[in-house]
């Protein structure tokens, strides 16, 4: 098995922001109904970087000669997702899935492109703790 290109690699993490994209809102949706308005307040800041790293994606994979990979037209969420701690628990989940497909993105970059992967993934990887995410040594690697 072949290691993985830059522009499979983009299209990868491209493919899992438009998923986070989706989950967090309608996480927003679900926790408009609640008095956590810092629930709600991470939950916009959330969606509102991955909005802008997708974009930045989109623009890095035509850059290196890819077509980006549009979004699925709809993504599945679990059930329930009634509680706040139920909706934490679906947007910590979808913040560590984004951490490690950057960090997958920073292992195949090199230059520029891995110093935007990097900033990526520490953004990513911050925005778990609202979440109730705890911070690691090598965010996006599992635990060793």
């Amino acid at each position: 098995m072949s290691a993985p290109s830059l522009v499979d690699a983009l299209q990868r993490t491209l493919a899992a922001e438009h998923a986070a994209i989706f989950v967090l809102g309608a996480l927003g949706g679900r926790a408009s109904a609640h008095t956590v308005t810092s629930l709600r307040d991470a939950l916009a800041t959330a969606y509102d970087g991955h909005v802008e790293r997708r974009d930045q994606l989109r623009t890095m994979v035509a850059s290196v000669g890819g077509d980006p990979v549009a979004a699925e037209p709809a993504y599945r969420l679990p059930s329930p997702l009634t509680t706040a701690a139920q909706i934490a628990a679906e947007a910590l989940r979808v913040e560590r899935g984004c951490v490690t497909t950057y960090a997958a993105l920073v292992a195949v970059s090199a230059g520029p492109d891995r110093r935007w992967a990097v900033a990526a993934l520490v953004t990513t990887a911050v925005g778990e703790t609202p979440f109730g995410g705890r911070p690691q040594a090598l965010p996006g690697l599992g635990a060793t």
